[in-house]
């Protein structure tokens, strides 16, 4: 990507971000909105990002791919790897070739190899030392991410920190715990809505989200609404397809 086209593309996903932070902003499609620009930006292969729920224990909220929501789902259960050592540290990890990584993150490396997975930066969300979850990015080749690269993801999670601890809600005296734990009740919605759909219309769980976002945006609903509807059987995945311009299944 020449440098013309980068400085564009970076200053096109802080807008995308930022565009997000209005009053009632979807914090599921926040994220995913944050995940998606870094990983194409920083020209990684996939992506995901894990928040802190009231208890403090990290859950998966969104990922770009299926291969990277396995990678994500399996560091959560060993409880092990750069995304959990940077929520840890509260500091950015960064992982240059992942397969020389085994005698420290076995069960992550044996995982992030088979899924294509060389490389990963894990890149923390937090405001005044308080840390919430962490974005993480994931390389299909060995390499680091250079320190400016680095520094872009820092930003743009930084931005959609900010946006989820909002002033306004510590103001009007409203837990930061509530907020985050609305948005991971979400995250529960909106995987059952991807299931319905991809079963109705023989598709994969990533092309059921993005007719489930694309659906929410062109109505200017919520992504959980739109969940909502769809695992209730108020809105069938045929009508979801058919707003969203995909008229049949794959």
């Amino acid at each position: 990507m020449d440098g013309a086209l980068r400085e564009t593309r970076i200053s096109a996903a802080f807008v995308a971000v930022a565009d997000t932070l209005v009053t009632d902003f979807d914090a599921v499609d926040l994220l995913h909105t944050l995940v998606r620009d870094c990983v194409e930006v920083l020209e990684m292969k996939a992506g995901g990002l894990m928040l802190a729920d009231s208890a403090g224990e990290l859950q998966l909220m969104t990922s770009t791919s299926e291969a990277a929501e396995f990678v994500e789902v399996m560091q959560l259960a060993a409880d092990s790897g750069p995304c959990v050592e940077c929520f840890t540290r509260g500091a950015a990890v960064s992982v240059s070739n992942i397969e020389e990584e085994e005698s420290r993150w076995p069960d992550f490396t044996r995982v992030a190899l088979a899924q294509g997975i060389r490389s990963a930066l894990a890149t923390p969300m937090k405001l005044r030392g308080k840390v919430i979850g962490t974005m993480n990015l994931f390389g299909g080749e060995p390499g680091h991410v250079n320190p400016r690269d680095a520094a872009v993801a820092q930003a743009l999670a930084d931005v959609a920190t900010i946006g989820l601890l909002q002033e306004r809600v510590i103001r009007e005296g409203h837990l930061i715990e509530e907020q985050l734990h609305r948005a991971l009740d979400s995250r529960v919605m909106i995987e059952q809505a991807k299931g319905v759909i991809a079963s109705s219309l023989e598709m994969s769980m990533d092309d059921a989200f993005a007719l489930l976002r694309k659906y929410s945006r062109d109505r200017n609903l919520t992504i959980r609404a739109v969940a909502e509807s769809v695992v209730s059987r108020e809105l069938k995945a045929q009508d979801v397809a058919v707003v969203a311009g995909r008229t049949s299944p794959r």
